[in-house]
């Protein structure tokens, strides 16, 4: 006889005891039934209409473009609808509702890595947490991302990434504008658990633009994609394997891209600074003026940091018309004529051949004797676009006490037509170079010229 029959005639006899016994204790249960949810229509009646949430405003101004309104999904953040094109990512989506998603290796112009997972958000009928950068929106998803599991994630994550980062807060350039440090309070715990010694790493030698202590790094990769996918430089790239990865040159050499200084912006944590600015100032002590740069003739958009009369740093601001967020090295480092290697004293070439200098008084003596020696009608004063108007008066009124009438404004000639608008506007807008066919470069060099449209983007 099997153990399965001897333990049904067990529980037979058991049950059949237990009624005969004792009647009292017979457990009933009822089946109510709902006759509508029989009912045909019963699942096509309208549901309860959800409350009025309040609006949300999107995170840095995220516009949402639909191309084709048969492509446009549902989801769901916290509870709030929100409606986005097909393709997006749960970040995006995230952003789009007012979510702010804390995120290291994601940046919006470069490709997706998912190296920090510090942006884990919970989707329901998920068993695990999600990399928000990497997850694509699907219609319908519930997004939750305040809940306990995405807290206690996110506090994981962070516990790890400072694992081996050094408590360099107070002598690093980064201090006051890191990432690190932002989120660390904002998404981290209170205490660490880790008690071995950190690791180090070699600093790179990059360039005398690039201050490099990469100790501080995080593996986010930005700088990589930056450089290989936007720069189109192959310069930096992922060494090594598990505790032994770092980034850093294949080879020995220097990052020799016009717009390597970008990596200092895009850089979340301290491991890439700028090295002219090293130790120089600290963010909250300057003032940010907006301007254009002026050393090309792109006008890219850019924020001067001034500390009182000295300016202490120049930064890109976002133009998507123009140019994006990066800036050309030329415009980043530029202000540093306006402190060293001036031209104080003026400057004489002696017989050898060399400048020497000397001082007021020598020098015009030795311009009134040249001009002594030429014919007042061969003497001419040639004034510049950005000369005032004091400046070139007086010096109509030297070249007419000389006897002199020969007197030119840069720029002189042809006047260009400017009634039509397409009389000084080009073909195309900087923002449509993307979209030409062809392009004709007369006498020119871009990638030296206008250094910001040889971006990869």
């Amino acid at each position: 006889m099997g153990l399965g029959l001897l333990a049904s005639r067990t529980l037979r006899s058991t049950s059949s005891k237990l009624l005969t016994t004792n009647p009292k204790s017979t457990i009933l249960r009822t089946i109510v039934s709902t006759p509508d949810l029989h009912k045909p229509d019963a699942a096509a009646e309208p549901a309860a209409p959800e409350p009025d949430l309040p609006k949300r405003t999107p995170i840095a101004g995220a516009r949402v473009h639909f191309p084709n309104p048969d492509d446009v999904i549902e989801v769901f953040v916290d509870g709030y609808p929100v409606k986005i094109p097909k393709g997006m990512t749960v970040l995006q989506a995230c952003s789009v509702a007012g979510v702010d998603i804390p995120r290291f290796c994601y940046h919006d112009r470069l490709s997706i890595a998912g190296n920090c997972r510090m942006c884990l958000v919970e989707v329901e009928k998920s068993p695990k947490p999600v990399a928000s950068c990497a997850m694509p929106a699907l219609p319908g998803m519930k997004i939750k991302t305040d809940t306990p599991i995405a807290k206690k994630a996110r506090e994981g994550v962070m516990e790890f990434l400072l694992m081996n980062h050094p408590l360099d807060c107070p002598i690093c350039d980064q201090g006051g504008e890191c990432d690190l440090q932002d989120q660390s309070m904002a998404f981290g715990s209170d205490r660490g658990r880790f008690t071995e010694t950190k690791r180090s790493v070699v600093d790179k030698n990059l360039g005398p633009l690039v201050k490099t202590v990469m100790t501080r790094c995080i593996q986010c990769t930005r700088c990589v994609r930056f450089a290989t996918e936007i720069a189109g430089v192959q310069d930096l790239g992922m060494l090594g394997r598990g505790s032994g990865e770092e980034i850093g040159t294949y080879v020995e050499k220097l990052m020799t891209s016009e717009l390597s200084g970008n990596v200092i912006d895009i850089c979340p944590v301290g491991a890439l600074t700028s090295k002219p600015f090293a130790f120089k100032a600290r963010n909250w002590e300057l003032k940010g003026t907006e301007t254009i740069d002026v050393t090309d003739a792109v006008g890219s958009n850019i924020r001067i940091d001034s500390r009182g009369p000295e300016v202490m740093r120049i930064v890109p601001r976002l133009n998507e018309d123009i140019n994006e967020e990066w800036i050309s090295d030329k415009t980043r480092f530029c202000y540093d004529g306006l402190k060293r290697q001036r031209l104080n004293d003026p400057m004489i070439r002696d017989n050898d051949g060399r400048f020497k200098p000397v001082s007021w008084h020598d020098a015009l003596a030795v311009v009134a004797e040249v001009i002594h020696q030429v014919k007042p009608e061969e003497i001419v004063g040639v004034a510049g676009k950005l000369s005032d108007a004091e400046s070139m008066m007086l010096l109509k009124d030297f070249l007419n006490k000389m006897g002199s009438n020969n007197i030119w404004c840069e720029g002189n000639g042809k006047n260009v037509n400017a009634d039509l608008r397409s009389g000084y506007l080009l073909n195309s807008g900087i923002s449509g170079l993307e979209k030409a066919d062809c392009f004709l470069l007369v006498g020119t060099q871009v990638k030296c010229s206008s250094k910001i449209l040889n971006c990869g983007n």
